[in-house]
């Protein structure tokens, strides 16, 4: 998705744990091709990836640990809300000087 919506510049840094999907020969060579730098985690160290981390526990915290959903896609589909609608538009973040990341991106013209 990001690929395709987002269209990153060559040479943005995809930082991740070291998951079996991102360490799949495919998956690397797939962000090679399109010219984005693979980095990873050191195994087991929560602090190299210190804003992902911080991502899911907001996410965790201000979203899944207050509802009980019926089905993976009621789940999928409330979780792509928050994030796409709610997190990415309108939640201020002060590490961004209380914008939201939309916000953010469009003032430093990167959106």
């Amino acid at each position: 998705m990001a690929l395709l919506h987002r269209q990153p510049q060559r040479g943005l840094v995809h930082h991740t744990d070291q998951g079996t999907l991102y360490a799949a020969r495919a998956y690397r060579e797939s962000l090679l091709k399109h010219g984005l730098r693979p980095s990873m985690s050191r195994r087991g160290n929560c602090y190299d990836n210190a804003v992902a981390e911080s991502f899911f526990s907001t996410l965790k915290n201000e979203l899944v640990h207050h509802r009980d959903f019926h089905t993976r896609d009621e789940a999928r589909a409330a979780i792509f809300e928050y994030i796409e609608v709610f997190y990415n538009r309108q939640r201020r973040h002060q590490t961004l000087g209380y914008l939201s990341p939309m916000q953010f991106e469009q003032q430093a013209g990167v959106a």
